[in-house]
């Protein structure tokens, strides 16, 4: 792919060249979805990639799915979802580094949506 006339990929064996040729094209077809990151500074994008709670909380989901695939009624399932729920946020305890300026930062931006 060449940007701005030169070629950076020239000198790349075609089989390195090919899966960087697909990631770029999904890079640049995503572009509106990816770019509302870059709005945020350093510190704030290193605290949203890695805190990992919703992983945490989707394996959590699937243990009890796994444990249990067949439930007698909605409500049986809701409420496994929220006992496991519940269970899970007793582990979210570890506090975030840097987060006084990522919380200040972030009531800057969505001013009147975070608790004071």
């Amino acid at each position: 792919m060449a940007i701005h006339g030169f070629d950076h990929c020239a000198l790349m064996p075609l089989p390195l060249q090919q899966p960087l040729y697909r990631w770029l094209r999904l890079v640049f077809y995503h572009w509106d979805v990816i770019s509302p990151i870059f709005k945020f500074s350093d510190t704030v994008r290193k605290v949203i990639y890695t805190t990992n709670a919703i992983e945490s909380l989707n394996s959590t989901y699937r243990k009890v799915n796994r444990q249990r695939s067949v439930f007698p009624s909605d409500k049986a399932l809701l409420k496994a979802l929220f006992l496991s729920t519940f269970e899970a946020t007793k582990k979210w305890t570890t506090t975030l580094r840097n987060w006084a300026q990522v919380y200040g930062e972030l009531s800057i931006i969505y001013e009147g949506r975070l608790p004071e």
